[in-house]
């Protein structure tokens, strides 16, 4: 029987890369969105809304998917409200595509939210966990949509009889544009305004960050990975950490990534800044570049998330995360960390979206 997959999300950072792998593969691959990915060869588009079931039932009439990866979420304002919007959005999703019976395994992405715990309460004290982060780790007691995402996807594969994988990736580096994570672009965007503007590439997170040991997830990594646990029958009916598979010092890479960029880094000088508010006036300034040297995206909301990168630079300890699960199974791809964001900086500026 053929492999056919069901991307949802398939515009956002791991969607997008998700799919180019998939039809890499061979695999009959649609793209669920809102704004549907139009730039992926060979990715069948799917317009749909997953909080709308009456249109989302019209979308998906005609696809029968054998495997679904779910990698979208919806920000809201409170951590109620995510867990009441996102846990819909999978629920509406599955039930519609439960009429067709072809579904035989479901991937959901998530994340280290769901040892760190959510936004209203991102690595504080009280929801500090034991690093290296492991898979095992028991749930927080507190309201987490990741957990909600998790139980609709159980609820699900218990009436369907379809297995499932979920995925935790650390920060994710690579190329998307309006998406609402996106540490590594956000430093590129920041990185290039320094050099245009003269400006220090000033470190704005914590001790702890600059000094710990941290890892990231390339997305290209967490495509394979994806794909490897929906298709390994080992790996099925499983939750998974996946990172790139080495360790670095923000210490280091800091002055790395400056060197990149022909710039003067400032490191950690006493007390966490904010990335928010060192470029809560550069929105001119970007549209000023992007004419300057003629790039297709002037507005910089939809190129950099600070405040998540604020997030993830100012937590109080050090974060990384244990492989080891997927490593005895048979995961064994492994990436750079620090040609992670080269190949994402020359790719931005292949795609002319920084200078």
């Amino acid at each position: 029987m053929n492999k056919i997959a069901l991307v949802v999300g398939a515009s956002g950072i791991t969607g997008s890369n998700l799919s180019v792998q998939l039809i890499s593969e061979g695999w009959n691959t649609y793209g669920l969105a809102r704004n549907p990915n139009l730039e992926i060869d060979g990715l069948k588009p799917v317009a749909a809304d997953l909080l709308n079931v009456e249109r989302l039932k019209l979308a998906l009439a005609d696809v029968k998917p054998t495997h679904v990866y779910i990698t979208t979420w919806m920000r809201n304002d409170t951590e109620a409200d995510n867990v009441r919007v996102n846990s819909l959005m999978v629920r509406n999703l599955l039930n519609v595509l439960s009429e067709h019976k072809s579904v035989e395994h479901v991937a959901l992405v998530t994340g280290l939210k769901h040892y760190l715990g959510p936004f209203e309460a991102y690595a504080k004290e009280g929801f500090l966990p034991e690093t290296p982060l492991r898979e095992d780790h028991p749930r927080l007691d507190i309201e987490n949509f990741y957990y909600a995402q998790e139980d609709e996807v159980y609820a699900a594969a218990a009436r369907d009889g379809f297995t499932w994988s979920i995925h935790r990736p650390h920060t994710i580096i690579g190329q998307a544009v309006g998406n609402a994570m996106n540490l590594g672009t956000t430093l590129a965007v920041y990185a290039s305004i320094c050099k245009e503007t003269g400006r220090k590439f000033k470190w704005p997170g914590s001790a702890a960050q600059w000094n710990g040991l941290s890892d990231v997830t390339d997305a290209r990594v967490l495509a394979a990975h994806l794909i490897w646990a929906s298709t390994t029958e080992a790996a099925k009916n499983e939750a998974f950490n996946v990172v790139n598979g080495d360790v670095f010092r923000w210490s280091r890479l800091w002055k790395r990534l400056a060197v990149y960029f022909e710039i003067e880094p400032v490191g950690y000088e006493g007390s966490t800044q904010s990335l928010e508010t060192e470029m809560e006036n550069d929105a001119a300034v970007w549209r000023k570049i992007a004419a300057e040297h003629k790039l297709k995206e002037a507005d910089i909301n939809r190129l950099s998330s600070a405040w998540h990168t604020d997030l993830d630079l100012a937590r109080p300890i050090e974060v990384m995360t244990d492989m080891s699960k997927s490593r005895k199974l048979g995961f064994i791809i492994f990436q750079d960390t620090e040609e992670s964001f080269y190949d994402l900086f020359e790719a931005l500026r292949k795609a002319e979206l920084i200078p």
